[in-house]
């Protein structure tokens, strides 16, 4: 069961400075990967007072306070990561940042607590769809970490980047024809069938797919999403690529172009620039400017707004 608490005053307090939960969330993750760790504590203590129901920033916080020293502290947000739905075991024995916490009596208890939640669940599932599944997104994984290595290691224009490329679309018609025969016979299976990483993988392969196949299939996700057996977050990106494949704009700015001739990225047309933060908070996405920054783009919504009949314009050249 997920555990949701909003303290009124404190949303009130929040919303009048401008943080969201999300926003918060954010720079405590930026505190986290510049090693700054018990800012990254701070920061997180007052993104709970907001809301509490996310599993995975439960999971990080108790990272982030491993680190900081914290174990007490470390060891309530795993736990409430446990309680919120998080149940992988196999990151959690292995993650780094957890190790000060490995001689410690609560660590057995927490991997025995989370291991009996695991079993009891994988009780109920559909153990011959899952094990498709996962194999389908042990094919389609590790050849995309390898694409994207490689675009940092050689530019997105090299010959290793087109190579790997290749490869890359192969293994989606393939993944693309065993994924979408599973929907056709058993609708979008949600985490509860299949678990999370199975469920994923539904996503994972449709959104990599040809347009008149994602096309198929959002309808079917928007259901998914409705009922709980899909991601919000995951169906805005699909939302994004069917918009931009229909030669309309996109919604929550998740797709980014590349400029052969400046060598810069870019968001790619994007609808109503004023108001995406709002859009993207609603299915659970951080803010624009924060996201963009990993492709080194910084987001300033008045420019863009003057540049955005030239990206129009870019991008019809090139369809």
């Amino acid at each position: 069961m997920k555990l949701f608490i909003i303290s009124f005053l404190l949303l009130v307090c929040s919303f009048a400075f401008g943080q969201s939960y999300k926003s918060i969330v954010n720079k405590a993750d930026s505190f986290y990967k510049a090693k700054e760790y018990k800012k990254s504590v701070q920061n997180y203590k007052e993104a709970f007072k907001i809301e509490q129901k996310n599993s995975l920033d439960f999971y990080n916080a108790g990272c982030a306070a491993a680190l900081s020293g914290d174990k007490k502290l470390a060891f309530k947000w795993l736990n409430a990561a446990l309680i919120n739905g998080w149940s992988n075991i196999s990151h959690l024995k292995i993650d780094t940042d957890l190790r000060s916490l490995h001689t410690d009596k609560k660590w057995n208890k927490l991997v025995l607590d989370m291991q009996s939640i695991i079993d009891k669940k994988e009780a109920s599932y559909d153990k011959p769809l899952r094990a498709k599944l996962l194999a389908i997104y042990k094919d389609d994984q590790p050849i995309r970490q390898q694409y994207i290595s490689a675009q940092k290691e050689f530019g997105p224009e090299s010959k290793q980047v087109d190579s790997l490329g290749r490869i890359m679309i192969y293994k989606d018609s393939i993944n693309v024809d065993k994924v979408t025969k599973i929907l056709d016979e058993n609708g979008w299976v949600g985490a509860d069938k299949v678990g999370v990483q199975a469920n994923q993988t539904l996503f994972l392969v449709i959104q990599h797919a040809d347009l008149e196949t994602q096309q198929k299939y959002l309808p079917l996700m928007r259901e998914a999403v409705k009922i709980g057996n899909a991601n919000g977050s995951a169906l805005a990106l699909l939302e994004d690529r069917v918009a931009l494949g229909e030669g309309k704009r996109q919604i929550y700015g998740s797709q980014i172009g590349y400029d052969g001739q400046t060598k810069i990225n870019y968001v790619l047309p994007l609808d109503d620039p004023d108001n995406v933060d709002k859009r993207r908070s609603e299915v659970g996405l951080g803010s624009l400017s924060e996201y963009v920054k990993r492709w080194e783009i910084i987001w300033n919504v008045e420019e863009y707004k003057k540049k955005l009949p030239e990206l129009e314009e870019k991008r019809k050249g090139k369809n």
